[in-house]
C-alpha cells in the first residue's frame, strides 16, 4: 500500500505546478480581459484556456492522470457535483462546452479573477443573505439555462475530506425546486491527491451518474444526489 506521506518528488512536482500555473492564472486573467473586447465567444475560449492550462500541469508537472466515466452535460440542466478540492471546480470548463459555475461570493471578489468570472457568467452565492438571495440566484441561472448552459454547482456547499459524506445544502433543493431541472449527479475523488500542500500522482476519476427528473420531493432528490456523488467515496 502507497504512503499517504510526500516524498521528496511529490514536493518537487508541487513546486513546479504552483511556479507553472499560478503566475500562468495571472496571464490567462490578463487575457480575458482583453478577450472581452472581442466578444462572449473569445472570452469563452480564453477561460477554457486556462482550464486546459491546468490539466496540463496536473497531467505533466504532478503526474495526475483524469479518467472520465459518462458524457457531462453540455445543456441546460443542473449538473451536482461533489467537491474534494479546486481540481474539479478549475478543470469545469474543460469539461464541459460553456458552463456556469456557483462561486462563492469570497471567490468572485478576488481581483481580477472575480471579474472575469462575472463577466463569462456564474451565479455567484451570497451565503447568509437569504430569501432574496435565493430569488436573485435563481433568476441568474435560469437565464444561462435558458441559453442552454450547464448549471454546475457543489451542492455539499464547500469543499470535504475524502472519505466524508456532509448533507446537501438546504439551498440546493430550493434551486432544485424552483428551476424545475434535471439534476445530473456527478461523483469525483480528487482530494486524496489534490487537496494537499504537496500534491500526488495518481488518478483522478469524474463518474457522471444516472439524471435525475425534475419534480420530486425533497427527501427523494436529496437522498439520490448524495448517494450519486459520493459513488466514490469507497
Amino acid at each position: 500500500m502507497k504512503s499517504d506521506k510526500a516524498n521528496v518528488l511529490d514536493v518537487i512536482r508541487s513546486l513546479l505546478f504552483y511556479l507553472t500555473f499560478y503566475p500562468g492564472t495571472v496571464v490567462m486573467v490578463t487575457a480575458c480581459f482583453i478577450a472581452s473586447f472581442f466578444g462572449d465567444e473569445a472570452l469563452r475560449r480564453t477561460v477554457r484556456g486556462w482550464s486546459l492550462l491546468h490539466r496540463w500541469c496536473a497531467r505533466w508537472l504532478l503526474g495526475i492522470r483524469l479518467v472520465v466515466e459518462g458524457d457531462l452535460p453540455n445543456e441546460g440542466v443542473l449538473v451536482a457535483i461533489k467537491h474534494e478540492s479546486f481540481f474539479e471546480a478549475i478543470d469545469l470548463p474543460a469539461q464541459m462546452d460553456y458552463p456556469a459555475p456557483f462561486p462563492k461570493a469570497e471567490l468572485a471578489e478576488i481581483p481580477g479573477w472575480g471579474w472575469a468570472a462575472r463577466r463569462y457568467g456564474a451565479v455567484v452565492v451570497e451565503r447568509g443573505e437569504g430569501a432574496k438571495a435565493l430569488r436573485a440566484m435563481v433568476s441568474s441561472a435560469r437565464g444561462f439555462a435558458a441559453q442552454g448552459r450547464s448549471l454546475a454547482i457543489f451542492p455539499e456547499g464547500t469543499r470535504v475530506k475524502t472519505g466524508q459524506r456532509p448533507p446537501l445544502q438546504s439551498g440546493f433543493a430550493g434551486l432544485y425546486k424552483l428551476l424545475g431541472l434535471p439534476v445530473v449527479p456527478v461523483a469525483v475523488d480528487s482530494g486524496r491527491l489534490y487537496h494537499r500542500r504537496w500534491k500526488k500522482p495518481g488518478t483522478i476519476t469524474i463518474r457522471v451518474g444516472e439524471r435525475i427528473a425534475p419534480g420530486l420531493p425533497r427527501d427523494e432528490v436529496e437522498a439520490r444526489v448524495h448517494a450519486a456523488i459520493n459513488a466514490l467515496n469507497v
